[in-house]
């Protein structure tokens, strides 16, 4: 080979580095620094610099130069500083939704490998449930899992906005509710309804008026009613001051379980979805079972979109879809009837009747008999 062929070879790989070197200039000229987009939403979602440094638990002015930085790179202000507050720009929005979307692909991708179990190729379901929610409900929920060794659940009560705030934030799968949730938010929530169950007034009272029919019944009778926020109780208040009738409520109650153990109690009727009692129907411990015209209670899986979903939260929403669907079928076939407004008194015998109109029709009087 040639001297000259050589050069011209050594300059051709000289060229090809400076390239190399020129496009990784012009990419690190282009690299934003996600450690400082991620602690202007800290600051953004804080509302100030000193809040999110005592979160981040560093000093607030390295956030505060961090934020200059990445306005200085971004060439936008991304807040207005008015006295103390900070004010986000319309710059400052539309970076904040995208910190968002990247700290929640963050949130799923250390979901997926460092949850507990990981290495054992177990996939975890954590479901959060409203406080008040029915065992029965959260049991039939769980079940198709419990005999699957890749799988692992953990379930948690809590309040429903506490456990929206969870579910957004990645820590739990799916919440379980009595109602849907509300519209917006980021990310956006999807209800799914899991099946509607009907209510009843359940008891095992050794003593009960019930010829007046249904709501009259009710007057003076002790009642145990879930809490004033529950939509089963605001359905049942309803229903009553149309009828105008005063319920006598004895107690209120948002734990479920508690509920059902008033109803056994015999001091008063419990208002409850069937699902509660579900074991009792089925036992025939209660003495009365008063179905409630048109209430029922509507069941909820909300979940949000995420870009690795959990499977089991398809197959365990479908599952309990179609068995509450059984259920409400097995109530209805069983289901007593409604009370009467009324009772109307019994009639006489037949066989009476027809003596009565022989003896009439011998005297010639169809009908009394004059007093002699």
């Amino acid at each position: 080979m040639s001297f000259k062929n050589i050069e011209s070879q050594n300059e051709s790989c000289g060229n090809s580095e400076m390239t190399n070197r020129a496009q990784m200039a012009s990419e690190a000229a282009e690299w934003l620094n996600y450690h400082h987009l991620l602690r202007f939403r800290a600051i953004a979602r804080e509302g100030g610099v000193t809040r999110a440094s005592r979160l981040l638990r560093v000093s607030a002015s390295t956030l505060s130069e961090q934020l200059a930085e990445l306005e200085a790179w971004l060439g936008e202000p991304l807040f207005d500083r008015q006295g103390r507050a900070l004010v986000l720009t319309d710059a400052g929005r539309a970076v904040l939704d995208h910190a968002d979307a990247i700290h929640e692909s963050g949130a799923e991708l250390l979901d997926l490998f460092r949850r507990p179990g990981a290495q054992k190729k177990r996939r975890a379901l954590r479901i959060g449930a409203v406080a008040p929610l029915s065992k029965n409900l959260q049991f039939d929920f769980i079940e198709p899992l419990l005999t699957r060794p890749d799988a692992a659940i953990s379930v948690s009560a809590g309040a429903f906005e506490d456990l929206l705030v969870r579910l957004r934030c990645h820590e739990v799968d799916v919440v379980l509710s009595d109602a849907p949730a509300p519209p917006g938010g980021s990310p956006e929530v999807f209800n799914q309804v899991l099946g509607e169950v009907p209510a009843y007034l359940v008891g095992r009272m050794r003593h009960l008026d019930e010829s007046a029919g249904f709501p009259a019944c009710l007057k003076g009778v002790p009642l145990f009613l879930p809490a004033r926020n529950a939509p089963l109780r605001e359905q049942f208040e309803l229903l009553l001051a149309r009828a105008g009738v005063q319920p006598e409520v004895r107690g209120e109650v948002d734990d479920m379980a508690l509920l059902r153990l008033l109803a056994l109690s015999g001091k008063g009727l419990a208002l409850t979805s069937a699902i509660v009692v579900e074991r009792e129907l089925d036992s025939d411990r209660l003495r009365q079972v008063i179905p409630l015209p048109g209430l029922s209670v509507r069941f909820h899986a909300v979940t949000v979109r995420r870009r690795l979903a959990n499977p089991w939260i398809e197959e365990v929403v479908s599952g309990i879809q179609e068995r509450i669907r059984r259920f409400i079928q097995t109530v209805e076939e069983s289901q007593p009837r409604p009370l009467p407004r009324r009772r109307v008194s019994a009639p006489r015998s037949a066989k009476a009747s027809q003596v009565r109109s022989k003896n009439r029709l011998k005297a010639g009087r169809p009908g009394r008999s004059p007093r002699p």
